[in-house]
């Protein structure tokens, strides 16, 4: 992405620089800015002109620094950044474009505070893209979200209401280890004091939470993303054990880790154990591994293999006939909530 060299942003960098370091001197202000001590100089008095009270001031103490009682906003961007943004929430939020959603109106402050020409670039770019919308992704609610940060954030346990896919509810007492963001779908990693272990809910089906005056110590050296993927692995209603040919070194690249975990069998095999609620779509993963593999363990699955096998085949030997539809499994469900039975 180009970097804004223009002066106003030039200027808006140097107030940036102003406010961190009150005093800073002109050559000090030109070397962060790569420019001349002239240039630095014309940025302050650009600055001036807009209604900034720039104060300077001579001797060891001196140089420049915002005049006190002012109140600035607190932050200011350049074109570059501004477009990086509104790219960031489009991708993320494809309710960009509704005004009187909080993503929509949010953005909509920030584009009416912002210099004409930044925000004109900013406007075209939020009217005329066109994101795919992305149907597995499920946004919580942006105050349970922010609740459940600032509680993990600040080490406090939680009480959460539940609302399961099936439409099981129920009330837990947690300790909210982190969120994470997964595919589009956000997840509280936890420790459920319910069912003394380790859980993930998807904090889209969260409908109530309050913080408790209890604190928590979250496990040392915790990998919040490597530990979900690890829990989304576990407790689905098939079982899955695979020994793949290759060393654990070679073959975990080509294997997520949802699917499971691999430990290696002897020097030239791995052994791949998970579960799944979908067989044809693990099945269909295994299949595009580039090494071999045999299923060792659940019938679901060899049946699912078979099923895949023979519809490979099937499109290999010829064109599709009626009595061969085509077929398509359903994708796997990203709903895991409890990486076990429920509690």
């Amino acid at each position: 992405m180009t970097i804004d060299t223009s002066p106003t942003a030039r200027a808006l960098v140097a107030l940036e620089l102003i406010q961190g370091s009150p005093g800073v001197t002109a050559q000090r202000l030109a070397d962060k800015l790569g420019v001349s001590e002239r240039a630095a100089r014309r940025y302050v008095g650009i600055l001036r002109e807009a209604g900034v009270p720039i104060e300077a001031a001579r001797g060891q103490h001196g140089g420049f620094r915002v005049g006190r009682g002012v109140r600035l906003p607190p932050l200011m961007f350049t074109a570059s950044e501004v477009l990086g943004l509104v790219m960031a929430v489009l991708d993320g939020h494809h309710d960009a474009a509704d005004a009187a959603g909080p993503v929509g109106s949010a953005l909509g402050k920030l584009l009416r505070s912002l210099p004409e020409p930044v925000a004109t670039q900013a406007a075209t770019m939020r009217r005329s893209a066109a994101p795919a919308p992305d149907r597995a992704a499920a946004r919580p609610d942006p105050s349970t979200a922010t609740t459940l940060v600032q509680a993990s954030a600040e080490r406090h346990a939680v009480r959460l209401d539940y609302r399961s896919e099936a439409g099981s509810e129920w009330t837990t007492d947690v300790d909210p280890w982190a969120v994470v963001v997964r595919h589009g779908r956000w997840y509280l990693l936890c420790w459920s004091h319910r069912a003394q272990a380790q859980r993930a809910y998807r904090i889209d089906r969260v409908t109530a939470v309050d913080v408790l005056p209890s604190s928590f110590t979250p496990p040392r050296d915790l990998d919040a993303v490597a530990a979900l993927e690890t829990h989304l692995a576990r407790g689905w209603e098939y079982d899955a054990e695979v020994v793949i040919e290759g060393p654990l070194e070679t073959v975990r690249p080509c294997v997520r880790s949802t699917l499971g975990t691999l430990e290696p069998t002897d020097e030239n095999t791995t052994r791949l154990t998970g579960s799944t609620s979908n067989p044809h779509w693990y099945a269909e993963q295994l299949a595009a591994l580039p090494v071999p593999f045999r299923i060792v363990h659940g019938p679901e699955l060899r049946a699912a293999a078979r099923a895949v096998g023979e519809r490979l085949l099937a499109a290999a030997d010829g064109p599709l006939t009626p009595s061969a539809p085509a077929t398509s499994a359903a994708p796997e469900p990203s709903d895991h909530t409890t990486g076990a039975p429920d509690e």
